[in-house]
């Protein structure tokens, strides 16, 4: 997540962890740009409007070096320019503020199936299945109790099938 406003992003990062998430913040465009550059998101949540380095200019270096990450725009601009603005940019989603939460929480989940090459909230692998939007999981169409960790672990495991995940991953995860 790259926004500066200290309360929107403080609440963004209680929302998303909430919903499973495991977020890293940046406050500006420069150190988004080299978060971006450096390390592999899922998705990322970037405002338009960022000191140092605009979110549009942002996304276009990220696009330009081959970055591929799908991204959702938060502006408080309205009007379609600025959403047509983006998007030509590379942006996947645009948004604009303010939002709810659960609408940011549902475009992200979005993102991260296409990206995962799904578009079902349904995850399956092997008998296991995981309904992202509810939390249910299930084994052999048999339901699984799991606790809040043990849910974040099932759901980053499932959204990378045929990647090796590291332990400091799965900390990452943990922690947020």
């Amino acid at each position: 997540m790259i926004e500066d406003d200290a309360d929107l992003a403080s609440r963004l990062h209680k929302g998303l962890t909430r919903a499973g998430f495991a977020v890293d913040r940046a406050a500006d465009g420069e150190i988004g740009w080299y978060m971006g550059d450096t390390q592999d998101f899922d998705a990322v949540v970037l405002d338009v409007g960022l000191p140092r380095l605009s979110g549009i200019d942002l996304l276009k270096r990220w696009r330009a070096a081959g970055h591929d990450v799908p991204v959702l725009l938060l502006t408080a601009r309205s009007g379609w320019a600025e959403r047509v603005a983006g998007l030509n940019a590379g942006a996947d989603d645009y948004l604009e503020k303010p939002f709810h939460m659960e609408e940011v929480v549902a475009r992200l989940r979005a993102l991260a199936r296409r990206s995962a090459g799904t578009a079902s909230p349904v995850l399956r692998h092997g008998d296991i299945e995981l309904d992202t939007t509810t939390g249910r999981a299930t084994c052999a169409g048999r339901s699984i109790d799991l606790t809040a960790q043990e849910l974040k672990i099932l759901s980053y495991l499932m959204h990378r099938p045929k990647r090796i995940v590291s332990q400091g991953e799965l900390d990452s995860v943990l922690i947020n």
